[in-house]
């Protein structure tokens, strides 16, 4: 490509401009915004978005864009008029799981370094004096949250651009995505209202910023936009007298999340935004033509909005004494997972997306992908937003819509951690699945898989020996967890278990350069003798790990990778040659995960294979046979244990479970003890505890380093350390995501949490600045807003010389 491309977006809602001006602010000043209707009241979800922005968020990237958003629009201005006014956002509880939930929020916005905090429901109404004090038990206020108004923040930011270079082009609708080779090659209009004009313009990058309209777009190109458009609905109040003279806003946005309901002031009106109601999604087709005035609203239902008018009166009395009026059903975009669609296509190089992206995250979205297409990488971690993070099966218009339907249902839920959708299940299931369930799983989902936590067959074994009543939890660490967890970690610990490690995403890499490319795009030395397993990181051009993986080669020119996820199998297939073939093969296979100081004990007779220590040594594999069954034996183990992950295809995955049953050894294990187990190992979860945020130097994880070798990402790496991973000992079971305080101020936060069963102490790891990692030092957890007294401790915290897993 070259160093300045041409460079076409499709779009000019606030997220086109934003990135025109991010781009141009770059030098890419090749840059044309082509635009279906007028600048830039174009007609799409930024015409009609109310424009709240709360910026707390589960997410620690939606939260930093949401922040990089109001700080820069906070600076914006067009023709004397403002763009962003900072009127604060206050959220309020009118039941006590509210309430908690507020707290819990707060913890998210001090981990991500927004201040924000809980507040009585007298100072609540010292904010909004139209509340009724009998309904709110709290709030939760943010100062810098305020109102963007979406039409003068693209315009402001599209005037920069221009000024910059940049061309924006309106009535240019889009009629098809010019390609050659597998590389996109330009954007086919027609030009004028009346479509009378027919051209080409020519472009390098093409990057799709059509809202709602993108998986249209997205068809055009042949790529999949798993973007489910949606009517949301919002109305006004009739003029009040109460606010009579009042300036167009003044009071903070506001939020009933108990009852699905935002408000915002328009002078002397109240607008009434409400998710209570069905969800209507909109197809393609019924979009209005971009001829219309607004094409992105459609006809305003009463029947839906009456239940909502009802509880906004409830929490407002006020409103007694109007009517709403103005209604609108407004359509705004949802995905499967709730997340943005930010990235290249597989399918077409240079066709990027910049989709189902809020006004609240316009800007940060927006710098985030400028920094992608100029600097190679984003200093925002974008592993929950990239485009290629979904599985084929995620793609399949049926579950977009029902995902994306559920989400909008759930979009002010107080949703736990580790709740699963709950439709459409079971989708993807391991060949163990049958016996699973008559042991009596607890299934939750991951990446559409059914994930067994714990079996109700184990439920006669011993309770927690180490420590009783260490496990005590709260009602809400309590949920989706059993104490059947303790006595499986325990059964790991003492005997050995079985756990499902089919989930985990393989891929092959084969062909005459597979041993070259891998030690290319790794930083451990992968290029040993056939039998050979290396746990290696993937890096960014940045140094950030991207992944970590295990790599075994199995022959000469084939290499099984496990891997995290669909991001690392886009991510070997963008950067493959021409000699080397890459691809997955986790649906044609399974795993079982056989560990315990008795693994060897349950394997040895049933095998072929020298399973000893000597004859079969810790991160190696061999290929042989359990029983009946061929067999791909990984000496490798995630709990700290002896043991294996065995391997084989999928047909035969029943069988090898039975195999391996039969001897009476083993119990099934879930993920609640595997979670346990590999937290006292110090085993890191990707995109959990370590992010392309983080470098392997302070992740722990230079042992993964090679530096006398060449690898992506090797020049762009510092030993030096500011911060680092490291486990705390707290008081009690907290969850993850929460700040972690020092002497009065925040330090840092939290990622992965649990019991640890064997050592009998609540873990959780956490990110602290260098200087407060010596073990022993003291620091707060802050819970649910409680202070939870916490040390940091040397890792491992089990089995640190390593007896265990190498006997």
């Amino acid at each position: 490509m070259v160093s300045r491309p041409r460079l076409v977006i499709i779009g000019a809602g606030i997220v086109g401009c934003a990135l025109a001006d991010e781009l141009t602010g770059r030098g890419w000043t090749d840059v044309t915004v082509v635009e279906q209707g007028p600048l830039f009241a174009a007609g799409g979800s930024s015409s009609h978005a109310p424009g709240l922005v709360f910026q707390t968020n589960p997410s620690k990237t939606m939260t930093e864009f949401a922040t990089y958003t109001v700080n820069k629009y906070s600076g914006l201005s067009l023709d004397g008029q403002w763009c962003f006014k900072q009127v604060g956002g206050l959220e309020v509880a009118t039941t006590p799981e509210r309430l908690a939930d507020l707290r819990r929020r707060q913890g998210w916005a001090e981990a991500w370094g927004v201040h924000g905090e809980v507040i009585s429901p007298e100072r609540c109404l010292e904010l909004w004096s139209m509340l009724d004090p009998a309904r709110v038990l709290g709030g939760y206020f943010v100062p810098t949250d305020g109102l963007a108004s979406a039409l003068r923040c693209g315009e402001a930011q599209a005037r920069r651009a221009i000024e910059r270079g940049a061309r924006f082009l309106p009535h240019h609708t889009v009629v098809g995505i010019e390609q050659q080779g597998g590389r996109v090659t330009g954007v086919a209009v027609e030009v004028g209202a009346e479509g009378l004009e027919y051209r080409v313009i020519p472009a390098d990058v093409v990057v799709s910023a059509a809202g709602f309209w993108g998986p249209g777009i997205g068809a055009m190109a042949g790529v999949s936009v798993p973007l489910l458009p949606l009517a949301h609905q919002y109305a006004r109040s009739e003029p009040l007298a109460v606010l009579e003279g009042n300036p167009e806003a003044v009071r903070p946005i506001l939020r009933h999340q108990d009852r699905d309901l935002y408000f915002r002031e328009h002078g002397d009106q109240i607008g009434v935004g409400s998710y209570a109601h069905r969800p209507m999604p909109v197809r393609q087709e019924e979009i209005g033509p971009n001829g219309t005035t607004m094409p992105s609203v459609q006809a305003f239902t009463e029947e839906d909005f009456e239940p909502a008018w009802r509880d906004a009166v409830e929490l407002l009395p006020a409103l007694k004494e109007s009517a709403y009026t103005d209604g609108i059903n407004g359509i705004f975009s949802f995905t499967p997972d709730g997340f943005p669609l930010i990235g290249e296509a597989p399918q077409l190089d240079g066709f990027w997306l910049a989709e189902a992206v809020w006004v609240t995250h316009s800007a940060g979205v927006a710098k985030a992908l400028a920094e992608v297409l100029v600097d190679g990488r984003s200093s925002f971690d974008l592993h929950e937003c990239e485009l290629n993070r979904f599985e084929p099966v995620h793609l399949a218009p049926a579950f977009i819509e029902e995902r994306g339907k559920q989400n909008f249902v759930e979009v002010y839920d107080i949703i736990h951690p580790l709740q699963p959708m709950e439709s459409p299940r079971p989708m993807r299931t391991s060949p163990f699945y049958p016996r699973q369930r008559e042991l009596g799983a607890f299934f939750l989902e991951g990446a559409g898989w059914e994930r067994p936590q714990w079996f109700t067959s184990n439920t006669p074994l011993p309770d927690d020996p180490v420590r009783p009543g260490g496990m005590e939890r709260d009602d809400w660490a309590a949920r989706y967890w059993s104490p059947i967890a303790a006595a499986e970690s325990h059964h790991t610990r003492e005997r050995v278990a079985l756990y499902d490690m089919t989930p985990l995403k393989r891929i092959e890499v084969a062909g005459a350069g597979a041993a070259a490319f891998l030690q290319r795009m790794t930083t451990n030395n992968v290029d040993k003798q056939p039998g050979s397993v290396t746990y290696t990181l993937l890096l960014d051009a940045g140094g950030g790990v991207r992944s970590d993986l295990t790599v075994a080669r199995l022959t000469e020119e084939r290499f099984q990778v496990g891997a995290n996820g669909n991001l690392d199998l886009d991510w070997l297939q963008r950067h493959a040659p021409g000699d080397v073939r890459v691809r997955d093969i986790t649906p044609g296979t399974c795993c079982v995960g056989v560990w315990g100081p008795r693994a060897r004990e349950l394997v040895q007779p049933l095998t072929d294979l020298d399973m000893s220590h000597e004859g079969f040594r810790y991160f190696t594999c061999k290929q042989g046979y359990i029983g009946h069954v061929p067999v791909t034996a990984m000496r490798v183990s995630y709990v700290g244990e002896l043991g294996w992950e065995l391997y084989t295809s999928a047909d035969l995955g029943l069988k090898l479970w039975d195999t391996l049953w039969a001897t009476g050894l083993p119990i099934a294990g879930g993920r609640a003890a595997f979670n346990s187990l590999r937290l006292e190992k110090g085993y890191r979860l990707w995109g959990v505890d370590m992010t392309p945020e983080h470098n392997p130097y302070e992740a722990g994880l230079a042992f993964a380093v090679r530096e006398d070798k060449d690898f992506l990402g090797r020049d762009a790496l510092s030993k030096e350390i500011t911060r680092k991973l490291v486990p705390l000992l707290t008081a009690e079971v907290v969850m993850g995501k929460e700040p972690v305080r020092h002497g009065g101020a925040t330090v840092g936060h939290t990622t992965s949490a649990a019991y640890g069963h064997t050592i009998g102490r609540p873990i959780a790891y956490a990110w602290l600045p260098i200087d407060l990692t010596t073990p022993g030092t003291e620091v707060e957890v802050a819970y649910f807003g409680r202070p939870v007294p916490a040390e940091v401790a040397a890792e491992p915290l089990f089995d640190a010389k390593m007896e265990k897993i190498r006997r």
